[in-house]
Formats: structure tokens, sequence, C-alpha cells
């Protein structure tokens, strides 16, 4: 199933993946550093939604209270509570 995020507090301002069976699909971040998180996107594919979460949540960064990697896994939460 397809899900996009509106993140919050970071420079991506979208996240849009897909999870089939659990596993993340097809990672994509509007805005944001683009080589980074290309590079996460990239590391995350065919894992475990929630191997993910506990991976990278509570990321920061710099001085924010979040980071893009935080975001991916609120993301992630809020669509395994939605299936």
């Amino acid at each position: 199933m397809k899900y996009s995020y509106r993140t919050m507090g970071t420079c991506s301002s979208r996240i849009d993946f897909e999870l089939e069976d659990g596993i993340l699909k097809n990672v994509q971040f509007t805005g944001g550093c683009n080589g980074n998180l290309k590079g996460i996107s990239s590391l995350v594919e065919g894992m475990k939604a929630e191997d993910v979460i506990k991976k990278l949540e509570g990321t920061k960064c710099g001085f924010k209270q979040t980071s893009c990697p935080d975001q991916l896994a609120n993301a992630l939460k809020a669509a395994l509570q939605e299936a």
C-alpha cells in the first residue's frame, strides 16, 4: 500500500513510501538533503518497518527536536496503525 506523510520540523516536506507485508519499499523524500536522504532511502529499502522504526526513531538534526530519519519512523508508525 502507498503512503504519503507530511513531515514537521524538517527541511523535507513529505515522505512517500510503500509497505508490502510490513516491508518498506520505494521511499522518496521531497526536499531536504538530497544525497543523504537518497542514501537513507536506499539503506532502508527491503527492511521491516518495525526494524526501521527501532533504528531511526529519536534521531535529531542539530538543534532540532526531530530529523528526516525520525520523521520516517513517525510516518511508518502512523502507517502501521492505519493498516
